[in-house]
């Protein structure tokens, strides 16, 4: 896609005037490339709340992307940089769930965990029913299988140790809502037994969780229904109840909501073979399991965008650099 590219006087200068808004929607840009090596962290006044509204990515370039994070920047690449590339390919294949991310990300300091999930959830059921993911649905309709009997989770208790297993090896523990189910009412156990003192989750199998069950999305019937479900049931926020006493082992995929759950621990450690992606962009859609909550209290929202709308993924090397696991080990 073309990009909207300004000079940073000129950014901020739309941003007080107002004319911003009219200036991207005008040329359809939905990324705005701006020149941020002279400008300030911050923008104020009406500046800062024009932001907030902005149907656009943001992309300020500067030397040290991993340093220098302005706020009024959705994401912060280096000049050059191939990353570049990658986000405006994505952004233009599905610039509706790209911006709706952005703007939810750019909006969710001060939200409790609790309050994040309600708005990501909002904002995931709008996507759902939007043009993008009816897209992707159409070029990737639901296969019909049948699982295994048994469990979806397997938990054991050994003293103060609760151990949980994701079970489903033979999808590389795709996120289904039996498993999720299944999830919630194996940590609701540490949630209210203090004799629990420690909670271990792992994943059977190839990898730790490979996302969620692709067969499985948009099988509500409307999206107001999924909304009462994914707050009703959420695993982010059984996980968050118990974080504190809580280790999350990964390996192999650790993607969309493998990564997004594991974030809500208190402890990560991955071992080196992990792969960790957010691919729900790519699908029309935005993290949906609490990712928008879990990932920006671990790495910042700028790291979080880019690992959803930039490179495909990330390895277990990268990801303790940014903190978004705390230790490699098997």
């Amino acid at each position: 896609m073309d990009p909207l590219r300004l000079s940073g006087p000129q950014f901020i200068g739309l941003l007080e005037s107002g004319e911003i808004h009219e200036a991207v929607l005008g040329s359809g840009a939905r990324v705005v490339v701006v020149d941020g090596s002279s400008l300030p962290d911050r923008c104020d006044g009406p500046a800062e709340d024009r932001f907030q509204t902005l149907a656009a990515l943001v992309v300020a370039v500067a030397d040290d992307p991993e340093a220098r994070r302005p706020d009024w920047a959705d994401l912060v690449v280096a000049p050059e940089s191939p990353v570049l590339d990658s986000v405006l390919d994505t952004v233009g294949t599905n610039p509706l769930a790209a911006t709706t991310l952005a703007i939810l990300l750019r909006t969710g300091r001060g939200r409790t965990i609790a309050q994040g999930l309600v708005a990501e959830s909002t904002a995931y059921g709008l996507v759902q029913a939007g043009p993008e993911f009816a897209l992707w649905r159409r070029h990737h309709p639901p296969r019909v299988r049948t699982d295994p009997a048994g469990p979806a989770v397997v938990a054991t208790r050994r003293d103060h140790v609760l151990s949980i297993t994701l079970d489903r090896p033979h999808v590389l523990n795709a996120f289904d809502a039996r498993m999720r189910d299944d999830l919630v009412a194996a940590l609701q156990v540490a949630a209210v037994d203090p004799t629990v003192t420690s909670v271990v989750v792992r994943g059977a199998g190839r990898s730790f969780c490979s996302g969620g069950d692709l067969d499985e999305f948009g099988s509500r019937p409307d999206p107001v229904t999924a909304h009462l479900v994914r707050l009703g049931r959420s695993a982010g926020r059984a996980l968050a109840e118990v974080a504190a006493k809580t280790t999350v082992h990964l390996h192999g995929a650790a993607v969309g909501s493998g990564i997004e759950l594991a974030a809500f621990s208190g402890r990560v450690v991955a071992d080196p073979s992990t792969t960790i992606a957010l691919p729900e962009v790519r699908m029309g859609l935005i993290p949906g399991a609490g990712g928008t909550v879990s990932l920006p209290r671990r790495i910042g929202r700028h790291a979080t965008l880019l690992l959803a709308v930039g490179p495909a993924s990330i390895d277990a090397v990268t990801a303790l650099r940014w903190g978004l696991v705390d230790e490699l080990g098997p």
